[in-house]
């Protein structure tokens, strides 16, 4: 087995009692103290507080123009206007290849000379030379010293405004760099729980120090692996290699709405991504296949791999499920 990484916020997880354990390379929380089921709740009627340090963070600016050179070329890789993106927005985006498949999903920011772009732990050494066949005008420059913290539910505004009162003014999407206490940190509004919430990118050393001034608050507890992923299957949210993956395209998918119309046919800049011959085509005509909600009758989830019929009839498989503690009954999706 090779060696496990840890993030900067390790040994505050084993202080807070978590259970670790070994992801995308990591040693990560999957539970603490409250347990999956009141962490997940928690995070639905306060705020949670998410170490997501084990994702990719990487800077891609010009070294012979703007931010709008960077985004013009970075098109080339992703089926989404990055062009049209505003200063201080951010969306969300996958990697395809020749066959519509997806290799990633991610955010990309525009800063005011660079983009930001956040990858999936398990995809980052790809994702980055992925990035780094760009021109060679573009700087790829993966991002070493900086945590990843994600503060999620309906307090969390509540929460980080006590430290950083900017926060507040802050729409969904919207990506600053603000300072507290000296120590800059680069905010998103954004998040993976269907809840309001933050993205906050702070460099190893600040880390715990800002972790540990968010959880001395009454509103926010730590929350592990276990309640993110049932958060996100609540809210419909794919996670790469169950629900997307390169054999799923995102009209398939039903991520359609991440292709913005500047990017589809008779758009300004139509296709010129991987893939978007079949891409583009299923937008027009649809797909053979389609990921769907589903809520399984009684209480026993309907896992991963479970063969869906229609009568005698095989019509797909369910990708992830699991019990949904706010819906109080089991949940799954699938294709």
């Amino acid at each position: 087995m090779p060696e496990l990484s840890r993030t900067p916020l390790y040994d505050l997880h084993l202080a807070l009692g978590a259970k670790m354990v070994p992801f995308a390379g990591y040693e990560m929380p999957v539970q603490y103290k409250l347990g999956v089921m009141k962490e997940h709740l928690w995070a639905r009627e306060h705020a949670g507080l998410f170490d997501v340090s084990h994702m990719g963070q990487v800077r891609l600016t010009s070294v012979i123009g703007g931010v709008e050179s960077v985004a013009l070329d970075f098109e080339r890789l992703v089926p989404v206007d990055i062009v049209g993106l505003k200063p201080g927005r951010q969306r969300y985006a996958m990697f395809t290849n020749d066959q519509g498949g997806i290799l990633d999903d991610l955010m990309v920011a525009r800063r005011e000379d660079h983009l930001f772009v956040v990858v999936n732990a398990a995809c980052k050494e790809a994702d980055i030379e992925i990035m780094k066949r760009l021109s060679d005008t573009v700087d790829v420059e993966p991002i070493a010293d900086r945590a990843l913290l994600a503060l999620q539910g309906p307090e969390a505004e509540l929460a980080l405004a006590r430290l950083v009162p900017a926060a507040a003014d802050m729409r969904f999407m919207d990506v600053a760099t603000v300072d507290w206490n000296g120590v800059e940190l680069w905010v998103s509004r954004s998040g993976y729980t269907g809840e309001d919430g933050y993205e906050i990118s702070v460099p190893d050393a600040k880390a715990v120090v800002l972790a540990e001034a968010l959880l001395a608050m009454d509103e926010v507890e730590p929350i592990g692996l276990g309640a993110r992923d049932s958060l996100r299957l609540e809210a419909g949210l794919c996670l790469y290699g169950n629900d997307i993956d390169t054999t799923t395209t995102p009209v398939e998918a039903a991520l359609e709405w991440a292709i913005q119309k500047a990017r589809r046919s008779g758009g300004d800049r139509a296709g010129g991504f991987p893939g978007a011959d079949i891409i583009l085509d299923q937008l027009a005509n649809g797909a053979s296949r389609r990921r769907v909600g589903l809520l399984p009758e009684g209480r026993a989830p309907m896992r991963a791999g479970t063969e869906l019929f229609a009568g005698d009839t095989h019509v797909g498989t369910v990708t992830s499920g699991a019990f949904g503690p706010s819906l109080e009954a089991p949940m799954s999706m699938g294709y």
